[in-house]
């Protein structure tokens, strides 16, 4: 009997996707709406993200413009973007906010690099947690009879052979970030 590593695959995915989006948060010095992504406003009572109440746009390489479609609104999400602390500038006007991209200084390069080793690292862990869990199972499984030595031991080197695929990935999501931030 094989292995079903089906749910393994669909939670390497899941790392995968939280580490891309851990990513897009760390601040480059180019404007990305990406970061923006994560701030709510509260609209009319309801906690909504910016571009559920404007269109944010790019003006060039380190600014956005955010056009609410409600003007009154422009205030509600300057103070939600200042809230959220994560180091931009801000700029309103009749139409809209400007939303600044300072340049990156080094030793910040270096901490949001540190950051990124950091989150590399939960990764990591995750997909070690993962498949300590899927060794337990198929230990279990031998145990029970459902599996045999052999399928035990060619399915932890299939399993083995995923996980070092997934940790290719990260480090090439990592290694693409790293880049980003230092050009």
């Amino acid at each position: 009997m094989t292995y079903n590593f089906v749910p393994f695959k669909a939670r390497i995915e899941d790392i995968e996707e939280w580490l891309k989006k851990e990513f897009s948060l760390l601040r480059t010095g180019r404007a990305t709406t990406a970061i923006l992504d994560s701030i709510t406003v509260d609209s009319y009572g309801t906690q909504s993200p910016i571009s559920h109440v404007g269109t944010i746009s790019m003006e060039d390489v380190r600014t956005l413009r955010i056009a609410p479609w409600d003007k009154t609104q422009i205030k509600v999400i300057e103070g939600a973007i200042q809230k959220a602390n994560i180091g931009l500038s801000l700029t309103s006007d009749d139409g809209g906010l400007r939303v600044i991209f300072p340049e990156l200084t080094g030793d910040r390069r270096q901490q949001i690099i540190k950051l990124m080793k950091d989150k590399l690292e939960d990764a990591r862990i995750s997909l070690r947690k993962e498949r300590e869990e899927i060794i337990s199972d198929m230990k279990h499984q031998e145990k029970e009879g459902e599996m045999s030595e052999n399928d035990v031991f060619s399915a932890k080197e299939e399993l083995q052979k995923f996980v070092n695929e997934a940790n290719a990935r990260f480090e090439a999501i990592t290694a693409t970030k790293e880049k980003d931030i230092n050009s």
